[in-house]
């Protein structure tokens, strides 16, 4: 359990400064689990970067440093439910003109890329991108000259406690940048995985002999309330557990929210057609997220310790070109007997 009070601790993978320009020409940058994307690519997509050069950046956008700290990469908290809090965000104009940005707050999301993205301006946030209430929606940054815009963050009654992710996006028609709000709501942590729809689909082989292939699809969901990714495990076998196979790379899935999901389709070679296949899927939750109290830095640190998820499903893998090899063989050996049996004998023989 979380104490009812406020803690804002430093991000482990800090970095130097929090920047990113996004251009019309699609480029993506990646940063503290953060994307970019063009509004031309992505038009209900916003996003961070934490690790651009400066001298490539129209605009620096960072924490300010005060009594949370100085230099943070991005904004951790923790709050009970109900809890508000107080804080600033510090523009930086580094071009040679003046610069006119909007500012809004957006929730973040899980992209089809793998990537945590926030929430364009159009789309209606209802998580941590409706709970920051920025004292300013638009700013002017005279050149070289900084701006500081005040926000205070504030929980309604009814956050669920766990993991919630969001940021507040500054930008012009143009371009966006971005900045993580990593908030943990007070209460206990439970992470959670499961699999869903675990389906095997088996492609034969025209040699009789041979092995052929399979696809194992499955959705994964997070059930819990801590942003995890998932360690993952899957194999396909015979009766009896015979001619197990498994693939041949299969990575951890990218970090989710809590409430989303993740489709796994992982190709499986050398599976012989033994009739009745039985496919296996084994997730253990990882808590990637950077933790934000002392007390959860075991539980982040031994994330194979989780409690596992697995399901199991069975599909038919008939060997197709064996048998027709049997059938035809039999059909001959039928015939010659036959054929055998109904030819004249000699008249000594009769």
């Amino acid at each position: 359990m979380h104490p009812p009070v406020l803690r804002v601790l430093t991000a482990a993978r800090a970095a130097t400064r929090v920047t990113a320009v996004v251009l019309l020409a699609a480029q993506s940058l990646v940063a503290h689990g953060l994307t970019v994307h063009s509004l031309a690519q992505h038009g209900l997509v916003a996003a961070a970067a934490d690790a651009v050069a400066a001298g490539d950046a129209l605009w620096e956008v960072k924490p300010a440093a005060n009594i949370f700290g100085p230099d943070r990469p991005s904004y951790s908290y923790t709050l009970p439910r109900g809890g508000q809090l107080r804080d600033s965000l510090v523009i930086v104009n580094r071009g040679k003109t003046p610069l006119v940005l909007s500012l809004y707050g957006a929730d973040a999301f899980t992209s089809d890329a793998g990537r945590l993205d926030l929430l364009g301006k159009d789309a209606k946030s209802q998580d941590v991108g409706a709970w920051v209430q920025l004292d300013r929606t638009t700013v002017r940054v005279a050149p070289g000259r900084s701006v500081d815009v005040p926000f205070r963050l504030a929980l309604p009654d009814s956050a669920a406690p766990g993991d919630h992710l969001g940021g507040i996006v500054t930008g012009t028609a143009n371009s966006r940048q971005a900045i993580k709000i990593r908030l943990r709501v007070s209460g206990e942590l439970k992470p959670g995985l499961t699999v869903e729809n675990l389906k095997v689909h088996y492609t034969g082989t025209p040699n009789p002999l041979g092995t052929g292939s399979a696809t194992v699809t499955y959705t994964l969901r997070n059930t819990g309330n801590a942003i995890i990714a998932a360690r993952q495990a899957a194999s396909v076998a015979g009766p009896f557990g015979a001619f197990a196979a498994h693939p041949a790379q299969l990575v951890d899935s990218p970090q989710l929210l809590p409430g989303e999901t993740w489709q796994i389709a992982a190709p499986i070679h050398g599976v012989p057609p033994a009739l009745r296949l039985t496919g296996t899927v084994t997730v253990v939750p990882l808590l990637k997220t950077t933790p934000l109290a002392a007390t959860e830095t075991a539980l982040a640190a031994s994330s194979t310790s989780q409690t596992p998820s697995s399901a199991t499903t069975h599909a038919v893998a008939i060997p197709w070109s064996l048998l027709l090899l049997l059938a035809a063989g039999a059909t001959i050996t039928a015939f010659l007997i036959t054929r055998h049996r109904h030819r004249p004998r000699p008249a000594h023989a009769r």
